[in-house]
């Protein structure tokens, strides 16, 4: 019984030290990359200069036409990232602030993702790398009911969210593999397909009274002296619900209600995100209702 108690305890321990290593690995490993996707991109920054930077969830990603800011003189880039919510939208505007970003608008989507303030567990997975590293990271996950696990146990969470931070990642860091995420200065450009989605039903989703990310994001812009834009953006017109924006309007009367500037389907790659054509209409909206003055 004493050699299996022995033994036993080697493998705990064999075990234990190859996790530290192999954390130790990854993390170093993230740490060196910069042009995989949007958060490791700002991680690794240093600071930048931006007339615009735009965040928010696809609905960001798919609808500011980054060019077109351009054209008019301001540096702009879009930091929407396709199926983030406000949790992981706010947290890239405190990397942003901590690496001395000077930003003079944020433009953020705030319209479908006011309805919770959870962490999308695809996106915030991006982060995790460099929990160790960030006392702003372990801050903002430190009320998450997994953050002890994350935080504490090595190379769990590169276990747990191995699709998204795994080994496949870390080979493609290693072999200094893009992807399009930076590309068009952050925009997605959609196009019109036989097959989208062109039904939604919105009906039973409510903002939420307090979203404590967009809170967080309107302060952080109000402390660092940042023309706060928030703004919601178009669907299409069999959308079931269109009283929820309404309700946000209601809830938060300082965002910008834009939902009904594109509306015709053939401007819609689905219901909820328009194509290249819809987003150059809508960009050239906004635009002209914030920057031609």
């Amino acid at each position: 019984m004493k050699h299996f108690l022995i033994y036993t305890v080697k493998i705990i321990v064999v075990t234990l030290l190859i996790a530290v290593a192999l954390d130790g690995l990854y993390t170093v490993i993230f740490m060196q990359s910069e042009n995989r996707g949007k958060v490791e991109t700002v991680f690794n920054s240093k600071a930048q200069k931006y007339d615009v930077v735009i965040l928010g969830s696809s609905r960001a990603n798919n609808h500011f036409v980054s060019q077109m800011f351009e054209n008019k003189g301001l540096k702009t880039f879009n930091y929407g990232i396709s199926g983030g919510h406000l949790f992981e939208a706010s947290l890239v505007l405190k990397l942003m602030i901590e690496r001395k970003y000077e930003i003079k608008n944020v433009i953020l989507e705030a319209d479908l993702n006011l309805s919770n303030d959870q962490e999308s567990d695809g996106v915030s997975a991006k982060f995790l790398p460099y929990i160790h590293n960030s006392e702003i990271i372990k801050e903002h996950f430190s009320n998450q009911k997994n953050f002890d696990e994350l935080y504490y146990i090595p190379f769990y969470r590169y276990i747990k969210y191995d699709s998204k931070i795994g080994f496949r990642e870390v080979v493609k860091i290693e072999s200094k593999e893009k992807t399009n995420a930076l590309d068009n200065l952050g925009f997605y450009p959609l196009e019109k397909h036989k097959n989208g989605n062109m039904r939604n039903n919105i009906v039973n989703l409510p903002p939420l009274k307090r979203n404590k990310y967009y809170e967080e994001i309107k302060n952080i812009c109000k402390a660092n002296k940042i023309n706060f834009i928030p703004v919601m953006t178009p669907m299409c017109e069999n959308v079931v619900g269109m009283n929820y924006f309404d309700k946000v309007k209601k809830q938060y009367p300082e965002i910008y209600n834009y939902e009904n500037v594109v509306i015709e389907n053939k401007y819609f790659s689905s219901c909820g995100h328009m194509t290249n054509e819809g987003a150059r209409i809508f960009t050239a909206r906004i635009i002209k209702d914030f920057f031609d003055k």
